[in-house]
């Protein structure tokens, strides 16, 4: 045995290497859990009486011997790695290629940030939508002339599913579940079956505002609107002409005077200077009865507008198809966006 260790201690001694899984080999032949130094302490039961301690020192002078062979053998490797490598620490580092927000997304939480800033708050709703959210809570039953303004894609029939046209849907939902007063946002996706073209799409999106209080009125509309296209375009001058929804009443298309400065502005505003952004309205008693809120208590306004107008309005963007088209050389122009 004795014999043995000796011969173990002249191996570690002329080991030598500089190769990283040589000394690995080297680690696991004497300290592994099958290696050499564990069968020597297996023997140790084997030794007689008067010869453990000499064989316990040795045992202990030939693990000592493998672990300081090792360390120094490691610390020999990486030095000459350190002293033949080409790498230097003070070259800065490979950029990372960081993506960037989308333009609709950029202009969306521009949009969220300024209501929130007067206390609205952001709801969120299903995308695929019952005829009641839909269509009939917004004073749209189905002999209505208004739906045949928005080509339907439907899910199913009896009953019906229908991806959403609009998200008043989610202002339904709300209010069913919310009792007043409340100021809602409520972005996201909607679809309709339209032609796909520079100036349309059938997937697009919305942004729609509702406030309901006691004793809301038109002036707190106009107030809102003026104070939303201030803080988005710079432009505080707004003339909001009569229109018709069928879940407002009065209703208003408003514009925002764009200014007629550049040849641009001359082409999206066809020469006025005037150009439309939202449309609104006081929210139909109807609606809130629909909706169980007493119309006799509580009034208020609601609004709405597609954000790829705002989009490109603001980038001057001239197809519509550019939002989804995925084009990196377009996105990569928002990375400086927040």
């Amino acid at each position: 045995m004795f014999e043995n260790i000796k011969n173990y201690l002249q191996e570690v001694e002329q080991f030598t290497s500089i190769k990283s899984d040589e000394i690995e080999l080297f680690r696991i032949k004497y300290l592994g859990k099958k290696g050499i130094l564990n069968d020597l302490f297996t023997q140790f039961k084997e030794v007689p009486n008067e010869q453990k301690k000499e064989y316990g020192q040795q045992i202990n002078k030939l693990k000592q011997a493998v672990t300081e062979k090792i360390e120094s053998l490691k610390e020999t490797f990486s030095g000459e790695n350190d002293k033949n490598s080409d790498l230097d620490l003070t070259r800065p580092g490979v950029p990372y290629s960081l993506g960037s927000r989308h333009p609709i997304h950029i202009i969306r939480n521009k949009i969220i940030d300024i209501f929130k800033k007067i206390g609205f708050s952001v709801a969120d709703g299903p995308e695929i939508e019952d005829d009641w959210h839909n269509f009939t809570a917004l004073n749209m039953p189905e002999y209505h002339p208004a739906r045949d303004m928005q080509d339907t894609f439907f899910i199913e029939l009896n009953p019906d599913r229908v991806l959403r046209t609009h998200t008043s849907s989610v202002q339904i939902q709300y209010m069913e579940q919310n009792n007043p007063p409340f100021r809602i946002l409520s972005p996201g996706r909607v679809y309709r079956n339209e032609d796909i073209s520079a100036r349309s799409h059938c997937m697009f999106h919305q942004i729609e505002g509702l406030y309901i209080d006691s004793n809301v009125s038109f002036a707190d509309l106009k107030h809102t609107l003026q104070y939303f296209t201030t803080e988005l375009f710079g432009k505080s001058e707004i003339r909001m002409r009569p229109s018709y929804f069928p879940f407002t009443e009065p209703s208003a298309e408003v514009d925002v005077y764009w200014g007629l400065e550049t040849e641009t502005d001359y082409r999206i505003t066809k020469g006025t200077g005037w150009l439309e952004i939202l449309g609104c309205g006081m929210v139909d008693p109807n609606v809130l009865k629909n909706v169980n809120i007493d119309p006799d208590k509580y009034s208020g306004f609601a609004f709405g507008m597609g954000i790829e107008r705002i989009v490109m309005l603001m980038y001057q963007f001239g197809d519509i198809r550019m939002f989804t088209e995925n084009d990196i050389r377009m996105l990569q122009q928002f990375s400086q966006e927040i």
